[in-house]
């Protein structure tokens, strides 16, 4: 079965709810599993449980069949984000413009070019959509 993650902020930003919509589409349209990604940042406190995020998202989109709902802690988004593809051998990833420059910033710490889909290509081999 095809899995799709998307991250998502929490509260539920109108950007990630619009990411979220199309992630629930892609997930519908291809019959996959979806997980709903949350990151905790150590250093901003504020931690959302994974109870809080999955009612918060059935609230705005109601139940969602195949969802899981996911919350990890972690010093850097990108990186967090990058794991939990891993982990879940996601075969698409479903981001908001806003997470994809903040992953080419990151990256561009990291190497010389700043292209996030194919250097998430090389590293984890999915689709990636971005959503605007």
């Amino acid at each position: 079965m095809t899995r799709v993650l998307v991250p998502v902020r929490y509260p539920l930003s109108n950007h990630s709810r619009r990411t979220l919509s199309e992630a629930i589409d892609v997930a519908k349209t291809r019959d996959a599993d979806l997980t709903v990604l949350h990151v905790n940042l150590y250093h901003r406190g504020n931690d959302a449980t994974r109870t809080e995020l999955k009612r918060t998202v059935e609230s705005a989109f109601g139940r969602i069949t195949n969802a899981r709902y996911v919350v990890r802690d972690g010093f850097l988004i990108e990186e967090t984000i990058l794991e939990e593809i891993a982990a879940t051998r996601a075969d698409v990833v479903v981001i908001g413009r806003k997470q994809m420059g903040r992953w080419r910033r990151a990256i561009r710490r990291l190497v010389d070019d700043p292209d996030i889909e194919n250097f998430l290509r090389e590293k984890v081999d999915c689709e990636l959509i971005t959503v605007g």
